[in-house]
């Protein structure tokens, strides 16, 4: 599933974009089909939480952003122009020709995007400043994300978690492994919680991840022990037994999404207090 660690290693595998001309453009979604970068130069590719950002720019022209989203089901391929897809080509959304002289350039296909949508890079924050602070941003405001999920006191810790304009990056796998670490059921109140744990938490966990090619919470990589709640439904609780329970957690414009939680190690909102607790 696409996280904000997912989004980061592909910026990394894509920085080789950078200063190469763009030799065709094919943008397959309607309000942006007219849209070419062709004779542009790739100036940046960069992530911000689950969003991907590539400008474009050439003398004489302002530069022009692209921005991505994956979604559920995105992803992104490379391979030699003239080279067969492998994948259906009524799912390419973006289909970029970067210069690779003198070699066969290189074709870069966007399949099944969530989103695509192109404007000015002199309008980046006014569209994009709605985002809340970047779990991997080397420079992350762990003082503002608390403050945007304290904002809203009476919402569930869960949702706040999801919710992008509070921090950016967090999934439903990270925000499964956080609320266990934290001891903390997904549905209790954020002004039940202690905030700056969870944020913390995130950025922990995250970053510790960043570059690697298999997400791990538990710190054991064996396949099936990478996570302690996550996709683990009637399974035993790692730290004290108990079976994980599953259960849907959404509402008020979010979507429903499914959680997962240790009864004993995350007891439910209002329930009496695990013994030995």
């Amino acid at each position: 599933m696409p996280e904000g660690d997912s989004v980061y290693q592909l910026s990394k595998r894509l920085q080789w974009m950078q200063h190469r001309e763009v030799t065709a453009t094919s943008i397959r979604v309607p309000r942006y089909a007219t849209v070419d970068f062709t004779g542009m130069t790739c100036e940046r590719v960069w992530p911000h939480g689950k969003h991907l950002f590539m400008q474009f720019g050439a003398p004489g022209h302002r530069p022009q952003i692209l921005h991505t989203h994956l979604k559920m089901e995105g992803t992104w391929s490379m391979h030699r122009a003239g080279d067969r897809w492998k994948k259906p080509g009524h799912a390419a959304r973006v289909v970029l020709r970067l210069s690779d002289a003198p070699k066969a350039d290189i074709e870069l296909v966007g399949f099944w995007l969530g989103l695509v949508r192109v404007f000015p890079a002199r309008e980046y924050d006014q569209e994009m400043g709605y985002l809340g602070p970047d779990l991997l941003d080397p420079d992350f405001d762990e003082e503002e994300a608390v403050r945007r999920i304290q904002a809203e006191p009476d919402r569930e810790i869960g949702r706040a978690l999801l919710d992008q304009r509070k921090l950016a990056g967090i999934g439903n796998e990270y925000r499964a492994e956080i609320n266990f670490l934290a001891g903390t059921h997904p549905a209790e109140l954020v002004r039940n919680v202690d905030v700056e744990k969870h944020v913390r938490l995130a950025r922990r966990l995250m970053w510790a991840n960043k570059d690697a090619p298999v997400r791990v919470t538990t710190g054991i990589k064996r396949a099936g022990e990478t996570s302690y709640v996550f996709g683990r439904n009637n399974k035993p609780c790692r730290r004290c037994g108990t079976l994980i329970t599953k259960g849907f957690l959404g509402g008020e414009g979010d979507l429903e999404r499914v959680i997962w939680w240790c009864p004993q190690c995350q007891p439910e909102p209002g329930a009496p207090a695990p013994h030995g607790g």
